[in-house]
Parts: C-alpha cells; structure tokens; sequence
C-alpha cells in the first residue's frame, strides 16, 4: 500500500527568513541519510537559505530529545526536523523507545517555544522504514520532504506564538 504525503494546502510558504536546524539519530543510515537528504532538498526548494539550514547527529533516536533541547539553546533556528528510525524487533525496547521519544518530543516544543517537527518513523519492518525514506520506488515517498514543509509553514505561521507561549510558561 502507497502511503501519501501530507495534505496540500492552498499556500505555500516563503522559507527565505526561516532558519531550520535538523538533528538526526545516526542509527539506520541508509534510512536517515535518505531522510535528512529529502528535508534539506525541500527546505532549500521553500527558499530557506543553505546558510540557515544546520544539521546536527546523536547516536539514536532515544538521544532526540536532548539534542533538540540543546540545539535550542545554542542556535538561533526557527524550527527544529527531528529525524530518526525505530523499527520494531523481538523485544519491548521499540515501544519504550517510541514512546518516551515522542512524548518528549511533543513537550519540548511548548517549553523552548519552537516547533519541533516530529520526523521519528516507527516501522514495523526494515521495508517499511525504506518506503517512507523514498527508497523503494512506487511504495511511498521521502518523508523528510513533508517535514521540511512543515518545518516552514510552522514557522512562518506560528513561530512567535509559540515564543510567546514558552515564555509565559504555559
């Protein structure tokens, strides 16, 4: 089954005055470098400026969330792509992993007052982490294209917003 990308909206986005950071697990290479691949090709098709595009690794996708607190504090970015692939084996280890990563994930954004896109696939196989990475002809697509768009649409829409919501502590 072909799985589609995000809907389209009837705007698109100027990404010249955006500044986004991605931070990528290095665990599943091939899979993540097609990923990151895809978010920077898009970011730069927006018009997000190859200068304001940082990209930064951690070890694994449990790592995320430290790196994207940190990058937050570090650079001056307007969004944040946060890129990994968990794929789920004989143990419980996937589902703690996804869990705690996407959790942490959704909170972070809310206290650093930036979005945090969620780019963690979580695959019930190899094959279906490749699809959704654009490596498969014919079965889906990159998805770290859709990430890159939201990462601008964000950014542009509700960016100081949700500065304003950090900053109030809500």
């Amino acid at each position: 089954m072909a799985i589609s990308g995000r809907a389209k909206e009837d705007q698109t986005y100027d990404g010249s005055g955006v500044k986004v950071a991605i931070i990528h697990a290095r665990w599943n290479e091939e899979v993540i470098d097609s990923l990151v691949e895809g978010c920077i090709r898009r970011l730069k098709e927006l018009g997000v400026h190859s200068s304001n595009i940082t990209v930064e690794s951690v070890p694994g996708s449990y790592e995320l969330p430290v790196g994207v607190a940190s990058l937050a504090q570090e650079k001056d970015v307007d969004a944040i792509v946060a890129i990994g692939c968990l794929v789920k084996g004989d143990t419980m280890h996937f589902e703690y992993i996804s869990e705690a990563v996407s959790n942490q994930l959704m909170s972070i954004q809310f206290k650093i007052g930036k979005p945090v896109i969620f780019g963690l696939l979580t695959c019930l196989t190899y094959d279906q982490a490749k699809a959704r990475a654009g490596l498969i002809p014919g079965q889906a697509h990159n998805h770290g294209v859709d990430w890159a768009e939201c990462a601008v649409e964000m950014s542009v829409k509700f960016g100081s917003g949700l500065n304003k919501l950090a900053r109030s502590g809500n």
